[in-house]
């Protein structure tokens, strides 16, 4: 569980990273937003894979060893 939670901070963090790197580079508007679209979406993704798998529905998480 905990290794489950260090997870989700990781991928947190590495989203918010990209997010903040998206705004400070001079990328024109549609690419922009077409970034951050695609980065939610990835995120989203592996945030719902995480919680299935805390609720014991889903498979396992890569292990971080």
């Amino acid at each position: 569980m905990i290794g489950t939670l260090i997870y989700l901070l990781v991928v947190c963090v590495i989203i918010g990273l990209v997010w903040w790197i998206v705004d400070y580079l001079p990328v024109p508007e549609p690419l922009n937003k077409l970034i951050k679209v695609v980065t939610i979406v990835i995120g989203a993704i592996i945030i719902i894979y995480a919680l299935l798998s805390i609720a014991g529905v889903g498979g396992g998480l890569p292990s971080l060893r």
